[in-house]
């Protein structure tokens, strides 16, 4: 069995905020918000073009990234709820009718 990680270093969807997540525990260790976005000056509208074009590229590459290990990921997390569920008996269904 793999040995794992002491910390897990997350980034927000939303806002881009970094988080320190302690696995074992299931808490926040560290929070450092996003970096703000400077003021745009005209001046420097082709580099902030290109760094925008930059970024839209790298989260393309994340989301590739991510469909690729998708199957990998839901395939690990049937495998953990079948063993967790494994030793339950099966229990019939309750239906609507049924609580008349």
């Amino acid at each position: 069995m793999a040995k794992k990680a002491s910390s897990l270093e997350v980034t927000c969807p939303c806002c881009q905020a970094k988080l320190t997540i302690d696995p074992q525990l299931g808490v926040v260790l560290s929070h450092s918000e996003p970096p703000r976005a400077p003021k745009v000056d005209l001046d420097d509208v082709e580099h902030v073009l290109s760094e925008q074009a930059r970024l839209r590229e790298e989260k393309f590459r994340q989301s590739v990234e991510a469909e690729r290990n998708k199957e990998e990921i839901l395939s690990r997390k049937f495998a953990e709820a079948l063993e967790k569920n494994k030793d339950l008996p099966a229990e019939k269904p309750l239906r609507d009718f049924d609580l008349d």
